[in-house]
């Protein structure tokens, strides 16, 4: 029987390439997309670090924003892992610098796999599309996979939760008039950590590039859920695979920190950097973040949001890692490469 085919968009990137290497170790034919010519040598040589299934992956370089392009690569495949999002390590000027292809590179993929016969596209979002742009009042909820992330409320927002947001939502209304038996399934990660195959990496990355590398002497009074790149891309296959995945959204969350937590875990790690442990009171931690722009997309997580991420581990069985281990992998792998020295 010939092997099933996946179009993975956004290869290069920090979840793309752990979950190409899960998806070749399964047996999958991968056609991976990229952007970036100048990444593509080194997301060659990672996988091949991992995976001697080589003769079943091949790449092609895309644009989310060119729609006609999708059409072609999404014939004679099976299912779309969509993971490919645009994203700035730091707050972009304007957010339609993130909206707009996020948006357009949704409704392109999503009409081309239907015209296509593809069984199921699995997108990944984010968390961000779930319990953001909220009033105090509903902050006292726990959020689900039924909440959505209010995209009117700038203050409670970013422009790269709105861009997850506004494009998930893009798939599910596509979904909901198209007659193709096209399935639909979204994936919501929180923080993502683990082990970095390279220099570029996942923007919440920087949590534990900045703890370690003593460009943050006091730290922010925030929290956030974290989650292993690796479990991540387990959900992202399971979401998949099973038939009860279908039209379904899924949180993946692991573990609940604040950015204090985390330092003393480094700390007790790492005895010997000097690991900042010490809080500022919230109105400091804005101030900072005009010399420190690199915190700006973080200080939302001053807010306690409570959620229920325990739909994928009853319905799909999965069985995230903890997030000390997504802390601690990820910071093992940054002095590998030498991000931090």
């Amino acid at each position: 029987m010939e092997a099933q085919k996946v179009l993975l968009t956004g290869i290069t990137g920090f979840l793309g390439c752990h979950t190409a290497i899960k998806l070749l170790e399964k047996g999958y034919k991968v056609v991976g997309t990229f952007r970036d010519q100048k990444r593509l040598d080194a997301t060659k040589q990672t996988i091949s670090r991992y995976t001697d299934k080589l003769s079943n992956l091949s790449f092609v370089e895309t644009n989310l924003l060119d729609e006609n392009q999708w059409y072609e690569i999404t014939k004679y495949v099976d299912f779309v892992q969509h993971i490919a999002s645009p994203f700035s390590k730091i707050l972009p000027k304007d957010e339609n610098e993130l909206i707009r292809p996020a948006k357009k590179g949704t409704l392109s993929i999503m009409d081309a796999a239907s015209k296509n016969g593809v069984k199921r596209v699995v997108m990944t979002s984010a968390l961000g599309a779930i319990c953001y742009g909220k009033t105090n009042e509903e902050l006292q909820s726990v959020f689900d996979e039924k909440d959505w992330t209010n995209i009117a409320n700038l203050d409670d927002t970013t422009p790269y939760y709105r861009s997850k947001t506004i494009a998930e939502k893009t798939a599910w209304d596509f979904l909901a008039t198209d007659k193709s038996g096209l399935e639909l399934t979204t994936v919501c990660p929180s923080a993502i950590l683990g082990p970095v195959f390279e220099n570029d990496y996942g923007a919440s990355v920087n949590i534990i590039v900045s703890l370690l590398n003593g460009s943050t002497p006091v730290i922010p009074k925030i929290e956030f859920d974290i989650v292993d790149v690796r479990s991540v891309a387990d959900l992202l296959i399971l979401a998949m695979e099973l038939p009860q995945a279908a039209n379904n959204r899924y949180i993946a969350a692991a573990t609940h920190f604040t950015y204090k937590e985390i330092a003393k875990i480094l700390k007790v790690a790492y005895p010997k950097r000097t690991i900042p442990t010490i809080e500022l009171p919230n109105s400091f931690s804005k101030l900072l973040s005009f010399f420190m722009p690199i915190l700006r997309p973080v200080l939302l997580e001053n807010k306690v949001r409570k959620i229920d991420a325990s739909k994928a581990t009853k319905e799909l069985d999965w069985t995230p890692l903890s997030g000390q281990e997504a802390i601690l992998s990820c910071a093992k792998s940054l002095f590998d490469l030498e991000v931090v020295k």
